[in-house]
């Protein structure tokens, strides 16, 4: 059982598997198929409507490249191809890779990489990190590094567009239950906030057994990324509240940073989305 589905966390007496194989949380969760199963019903509808807002207020031209940073399956990697601009789709899930990669295309390539060390022989336009695909490492030496390793892969006055839950929000309505079902799988889910990270416990039954997963992102705030960001040679020239591009408050639902990488005369990236 353990061997097919590596993920998984079997309960114990003392709470831990004694087969857990020595890999980061998120490296065996986000390439599993409980995972995919759980977040299937995603509005991709609306993030795909959130990718014409940036084309239209980041002014995409058409040779731009752009890097899609933990793309998952490729979706909005595709997506942004087949309007015609060049992609590449990175991730650390070898599944994921494996299914995106029957998209690919000479202008559209999916490779497998860890955010924190990416070495791709090329540099683009707009990097995208989107949907809270940060946050997860231990310390944040580690968040550092990852920003630094996407500012390198921009050229300069290039901008990241990175997009996090708005924690001021999300702290606010900690602690919270919810119930969620999927193809006939209940996910139990329980959110709090333990030593600076954001918990998300999940229980479910698989295969006849049951199962826990802890998903652990980052309480940053808008400090802390301004922080990691000016650490890595990035400006914020603008901070989002949401998918249609309106300025963040502490009601926002979401926290969406544009960072340019600094030059003495940058040549793209407006101080805010156009109007």
């Amino acid at each position: 059982m353990y061997e097919s589905y590596p993920w998984m966390i079997p309960h114990t007496a003392q709470g831990h598997s004694p087969l857990q194989k020595e890999k980061e949380w998120f490296e065996n969760w986000f390439d599993s198929p409980a995972y995919h199963l759980l977040y299937q019903n995603r509005d991709f509808d609306e993030a795909r409507r959130f990718l014409d807002q940036l084309e239209q207020h980041l002014g995409f031209r058409p040779d731009d490249e752009i890097l899609d940073v933990a793309c998952g399956k490729g979706r909005f990697s595709v997506y942004l191809n087949q309007k015609g601009y060049r992609v590449t789709g990175v991730d650390l899930s070898p599944n994921s890779i494996r299914e995106a990669s029957r998209a690919a295309n000479e202008r559209l390539r999916f490779l497998l990489g860890d955010m924190r060390d990416l070495r791709l022989g090329r540099s683009y336009d707009v990097v995208l990190n989107m949907f809270t695909s940060f946050g997860y490492f231990a310390s944040q030496s580690e968040n550092e590094r990852a920003i630094c390793s996407m500012a390198a892969c921009l050229k300069e006055g290039g901008v990241l567009v990175l997009d996090f839950l708005n924690t001021v929000r999300v702290l606010r309505q900690l602690p919270a239950r919810e119930t969620v079902l999927r193809d006939g799988i209940r996910f139990d889910i329980y959110k709090h906030l333990q030593n600076g990270f954001i918990l998300k416990e999940i229980d479910f039954l698989w295969e006849g057994r049951q199962h826990h997963v802890q998903e652990r992102v980052k309480a940053l705030e808008q400090r802390d990324f301004e922080r990691l960001f000016s650490a890595c040679g990035l400006e914020v020239v603008f901070l989002a509240g949401n998918y249609l591009l309106e300025p963040y408050s502490a009601e926002a639902e979401r926290m969406i940073f544009f960072a340019r990488k600094r030059k003495e005369t940058a040549k793209r990236g407006p101080s805010e989305p156009a109007r």
